[in-house]
């Protein structure tokens, strides 16, 4: 696969088309219909709790959210691909994957409300926090594959980031020590097109980004992101490749972010209708009905009821989050190290007279 879909010549792999078709029998993925559905329904799930989400925090009920609208394919497929012995290093536009590893909802929903004990994952195994700072889960995701090496363990580590992580340093260290290594870990890029506002343009002048693979020595693809097929099928290459010790990988999966950055952002400023609308053709979950109906294997009316119960499983999640207590105001200044240095106890302290202060002044 990766040499017949080199990123040297621009090639782009995929499965089937907007419509639903399989055309390429040859890399099509080997995947019975029971698995089918249920990666479509997972789909369907990671979706609908991602539109209620975006309306909860509308609400005023969370903070400032990522929505992962247009991209679910790409999580879809790790989801698929991902086994219980393998690592999850993400960025924070992955609900899908989280969800398969084993986070909850009522987690993310902390998270976003400002928890941190949220962002632990205490039932995912193997799966990292949800990573802000841009590209720096990348080496975090090489060190733990080192690790994995030099204890000779069956695990492959699966990292994500941004196009817009492609201009950071952390990006580049973390495939050339990869490289140097050979190192179990895929890398995925979710090139959705912006970096915030900033297009793909500006980020780089290369034709396409799976080519950066190549100056560290790894086989590197472009695949479409919005196709769960062809993702799927990339994955497990990806992935028998560097279960023999053969090194990384390199994933470029082309895919849109259909709404805002974050709940924060506008999008309507740096893109036009007409562009939304060509992508939305290519939505991933459209395909995915597409190929299901034509197999008689999916219909609007299993649709409807199932979008229903989504729903109610959502919102009983987000209200056992809402009924958490008040956030500790230890909690501010305790995670960063196991024991906390003087100077974080002198600033709670200093924090706790500001409060008693503010108190007193009302």
């Amino acid at each position: 696969m990766f040499n017949e879909y080199s990123p040297l010549e621009n090639a782009f792999f995929q499965v089937m088309d907007n419509e639903g078709r399989i055309f390429n029998t040859k890399w099509a993925p080997e995947i019975s219909d029971e698995l089918l559905t249920k990666a479509y329904k997972d789909m369907l799930f990671a979706r609908t709790a991602d539109i209620m989400a975006v309306s909860y925090q509308r609400q005023g009920r969370m903070f400032t959210y990522p929505p992962n609208f247009g991209q679910e394919a790409v999580a879809g497929a790790l989801a698929s691909v991902m086994r219980e012995e393998d690592w999850l290093v993400p960025a924070f536009r992955e609900l899908g994957a989280w969800l398969a590893k084993g986070a909850s909802l009522k987690d993310i929903f902390m998270y976003f409300m400002g928890y941190e004990e949220g962002n632990a994952f205490r039932n995912a195994p193997k799966l990292l926090p949800v990573s802000v700072p841009i590209a720096s889960q990348l080496l975090h995701a090489v060190g733990i594959a080192y690790a994995a090496k030099i204890r000779g363990l069956d695990e492959v580590i699966y990292t994500v980031v941004g196009d817009g992580g492609t201009s950071e340093g952390d990006f580049h260290e973390a495939l050339n020590f990869a490289a140097v290594w050979k190192v179990p870990v895929v890398f995925i890029i979710q090139n959705n097109q912006f970096a915030i506002s900033v297009p793909v343009s500006r980020q780089t002048s290369s034709e396409n980004l799976a080519m950066k693979s190549v100056a560290y020595g790894m086989p590197g693809i472009k695949v479409d992101g919005n196709d769960y097929l062809a993702m799927l099928s990339a994955l497990r290459e990806a992935s028998d490749y560097t279960r023999q010790g053969k090194g990384p990988v390199l994933i470029e999966a082309l895919t849109y972010r259909r709404g805002a950055h974050t709940t924060s952002d506008d999008p309507t400023r740096y893109r036009s209708t007409e562009e939304e609308e060509q992508w939305a053709l290519t939505d991933p979950l459209l395909r995915m009905k597409l190929l299901l109906t034509e197999k008689k294997l999916w219909s609007e009316e299993e649709e409807k009821k199932l979008i229903e119960a989504f729903k109610a499983e959502v919102d009983r999640q987000f209200s056992e989050a809402e009924q958490v207590g008040p956030y500790k105001l230890e909690d501010v200044f305790k995670y960063t190290y196991v024991d906390m240095p003087e100077d974080l106890k002198k600033q709670q302290m200093e924090y706790e007279k500001f409060l008693k202060w503010k108190e007193g002044s009302k």
